[in-house]
């Protein structure tokens, strides 16, 4: 599909562009992930932003390059996000932390997969990310972060399911006397999952 690219009126343009856009990209996440891909619609999240729809075919092209960008700006921020993990445990508890912090994101990826999407958007750069995590804990293995006999893709989507269970299943956190609203369940949670995940390396051979 061909998207008009829109002059907004003139009121408009003198606002702040990036401004705009920010609100946009806020409010096409929690579109996104409340209704997926092909469900959201774009009034909705121009109403959220609170600004005209047509900003959206303005600055992004339409719907799909919304979509594009919000991955785009995920993207950009994940080398912020575990800058200063310095092992496996503080990385996973880093995605904890932004997985309860941003929870609208990690219900997108759950979108695509309730709906089974399997369109193009951002399949690609889903894939090398995911490629880069499994080095990555290839290498992790090798410097003994992680017990010899895991399968770093096994452990990898094992992990990213630690990192994402109380945005997924809060009903069970609280089923569990924990409140994954709280304020403080996010640090707790965290620590938590690194202090698991560090004990992946240290497996006596007679517990196997």
């Amino acid at each position: 599909m061909t998207f008009v690219r829109r002059s907004p009126e003139p009121e408009q343009r003198q606002r702040d562009p990036e401004r705009s856009k920010q609100l946009l990209l806020d409010a096409a996440v929690v579109e996104f992930g409340a209704h997926g891909f092909a469900g959201a619609r774009v009034s909705e999240i121009a109403a959220r932003a609170g600004v005209n729809k047509q900003l959206i075919s303005y600055y992004f092209g339409g719907k799909e390059g919304l979509f594009r960008a919000v991955a785009d700006r995920w993207r950009a921020s994940e080398p912020e996000l575990t800058a200063d993990a310095e092992s496996l445990g503080d990385v996973v508890g880093a995605y904890a932390g932004a997985a309860i912090a941003q929870p609208d994101l990690l219900r997108l990826l759950v979108r695509q997969a309730v709906d089974r999407d399997t369109s193009d958007y951002d399949r690609e750069g889903q894939a090398a990310r995911f490629r880069a995590m499994v080095e990555d804990f290839k290498r992790r293995q090798d410097e003994g972060e992680l017990a010899p006999d895991l399968d770093p893709r096994h452990a990898a989507l094992a992990l990213f399911g630690l990192a994402s269970a109380p945005v997924v299943f809060p009903q069970i956190a609280r089923a569990l006397g924990l409140d994954p609203d709280s304020e403080e369940f996010a640090t707790e949670y965290s620590n938590q999952t690194a202090r698991l995940v560090a004990r992946l390396k240290d497996m006596p051979e007679d517990t196997r």
